[in-house]
């Protein structure tokens, strides 16, 4: 790409399917238990937070009705996004949460872009501090590495809509050091989507947990930015400053029991930091983060003082910033659509309604 052409972004949204009922959190969680029943325990504990996050234009919403699958897509296609990146759940030949997935796939409705981002990690009973208590394992193998990858060129990749990268289908995984040999498992996948007939895979990786590392030492294509991170900032301090900061007369041990953080901090060192010649990495932007209403008894991560102008600030300035390795590897990852119980969403909500959505429309346009 040379610097006369003109930059087009494709914006790609996290996508959260957790809305609506199914029999393994009825069970753990109790009867009719969804991602809303944990929003709505939201309340505010340290200065500057914003809680609960209650949604607004959508309501909320059961993601088993295809009105409501629509209008997302037409909300985010109104407002710049290109896609939408779909955490899927696959525990050795086992899919979780997938009955929406799997009737976008089989009406082929809504009509918008999408990518499959697998949330390789064991389901553990953390919410309400019993750490130890695994749900569902994650577990690998050879047998289930190609079944897997079966699946998915079989079922998923094959659909028009999928976004693919040079004629390649982009799949993400989230925590590719959780696999006993991760270069092998890459090795099996790719030569099956070879055999299936693709022209071969583009695998991405989010620096979560792998934070730093870079896409060979994996055997994968590209890493992505998955803010925020707790490596990136400095957490507000649990002292005296804060201690008569607290008009609000809130315990100020929550700043100890919890990771307290300045957005503006965030943003600051996002728009600072210089991104690597030598392997790709694809940007990240977070419009708010704060998922306390999942972390009430400790460990909740809590960005504080965000604000549309102040995320379209650094949309707008990575969008300008950032340099494409060539034409379609043009990614920028937006963390996130609907994660509304990590107070993590686009979607409009009762205090912002719609402001993030035409912030994102707004800094994006230029790159469309």
């Amino acid at each position: 790409m040379t610097n006369n052409d003109r930059k087009k972004l494709r914006a790609l949204a996290l996508f959260l399917p957790q809305y609506h009922p199914i029999p393994e959190n009825d069970k753990w969680w109790g009867k009719g238990f969804t991602e809303w029943r944990n929003v709505v325990k939201g309340k505010p504990i340290v200065n500057g937070q914003y809680q609960p996050h209650l949604p607004k234009d959508l309501g909320f919403y059961d993601l088993r009705l295809p009105e409501i699958r629509e209008q997302q897509a037409q909300l985010a296609r109104d407002n710049g996004i290109y896609g939408f990146c779909y955490y899927h759940y696959w525990f050795h030949g086992k899919r979780m949460i997938e009955r929406p997935f799997n009737e976008i796939l089989s009406s082929k409705k809504p009509d918008f872009p999408f990518c499959l981002c697998w949330a390789n990690e064991s389901w553990s009973r953390n919410w309400d501090g019993k750490e130890k208590q695994v749900l569902m394992k994650q577990e690998y193998s050879e047998e289930d590495d190609l079944l897997h990858i079966q699946y998915l060129c079989k079922e998923v990749f094959s659909d028009k809509r999928y976004i693919t990268i040079d004629g390649k289908p982009v799949f993400i995984v989230y925590r590719p050091s959780s696999f006993p040999d991760i270069k092998k498992t890459v090795s099996t996948w790719r030569k099956e989507a070879e055999r299936l007939g693709y022209k071969g895979l583009y695998l991405i990786f989010f620096w979560s947990f792998d934070y730093g590392i870079k896409p060979a030492d994996f055997n994968m294509d590209a890493a992505a930015m998955f803010t925020p991170h707790p490596r990136m900032v400095k957490r507000k301090k649990n002292n005296l400053f804060y201690r008569g900061l607290n008009k609000l007369n809130l315990k100020f041990t929550n700043y100890q029991k919890h990771s307290v953080y300045d957005f503006k901090d965030l943003v600051d060192h996002c728009l600072n930091m210089q991104y690597p010649d030598d392997h790709i990495l694809f940007p990240c932007v977070t419009p708010m983060w704060d998922n306390y209403a999942r972390r009430q008894n400790g460990g909740a991560m809590i960005y504080v003082d965000s604000t549309p102008a102040l995320y379209k600030k650094w949309l707008s300035a990575i969008c300008n910033k950032w340099k494409p390795k060539s034409e379609e590897e043009n990614l920028i990852f937006i963390n996130a659509w609907n994660e509304w119980a990590e107070g993590n969403h686009l979607e409009p909500c009762e205090k912002w309604e719609s402001a993030y959505l035409e912030a994102t429309k707004e800094a994006l346009t230029p790159f469309s």
